[in-house]
């Protein structure tokens, strides 16, 4: 099928393993290797963690629920396209997936062949995820195979978790990222906790990147923090 073949990366979460399965096997002769995530956090934690061509999502999943997990990706400013399995078939609910970010919405039970159909349509219509190897902001280039940094040309040496938020800010440039996105990311952590572990790793990445750390990873009180470009200019902190 035109669009879609063995380069093309997809995410199923989907908690039910017959229907899992049968997806997977479906689209394995459409020559696409599917990866499976079987409940919501997991499903969350997978979609953020790499680019997906594309993302199918069950709406009733334990842990966290689809449309949550659609929510969040948007706000952490992915666009991958996703597709909704559902056995909600109302207009409602249709309606609620597509205005929530969705680009396409499958009622349950389904034929593979109508979602190979549509994923192909999607992959016309917004063309693959590019294979990225390394990230650039700012000056910083963050090898994504070797798991180094540099800034104009000099290395600088980071800690894992240092590199991996260093990561999620440079995916998500000009998007706030709320301290629970932070925690969830680099440590799998899907509950409010007391603790200034992020704020700690966060002012040690910033006077590692440099005398305008700070300026590159600015602090948004009462929501986050933004990893903006300091030759464009700050935003209001206030």
């Amino acid at each position: 099928m035109t669009g879609i073949g063995a380069t093309t990366r997809l995410l199923l979460v989907e908690d039910d393993p017959d229907t899992a399965a049968y997806v997977r096997d479906g689209l394995a002769h459409e020559g696409i290797a599917v990866t499976i995530a079987d409940n919501g956090t997991d499903g969350l934690s997978m979609a953020l963690g790499r680019e997906w061509d594309v993302i199918v999502l069950d709406r009733m999943l334990p842990g966290m629920d689809g449309l949550s997990i659609l929510t969040r990706l948007r706000e952490a400013g992915s666009r991958a396209p996703i597709i909704f399995l559902t056995t909600m078939d109302g207009v409602s609910s249709r309606v609620g997936g597509l205005r929530g970010g969705a680009d396409d919405y499958l009622v349950k039970p389904f034929a593979v062949r109508e979602l190979a159909a549509r994923i192909a349509v999607l992959l016309r219509r917004v063309g693959p995820m590019r294979h990225v190897t390394a990230l650039r902001v700012a000056g910083i280039v963050l090898d994504l195979l070797r798991r180094e940094v540099t800034r104009d040309g000099e290395k600088i040496l980071l800690q894992p978790q240092e590199v991996k938020i260093l990561e999620y800010f440079m995916r998500n440039p000009e998007t706030i990222l709320s301290r629970q996105m932070l925690l969830h990311y680099a440590w799998n952590v899907d509950f409010p906790v007391r603790t200034n572990i992020v704020e700690t790793h966060i002012s040690r990445l910033r006077d590692k990147l440099g005398h305008d750390g700070r300026q590159l990873i600015q602090t948004i009180r009462g929501a986050g923090y933004v990893m903006r470009d300091s030759d464009l200019g700050s935003i209001p902190t206030g």
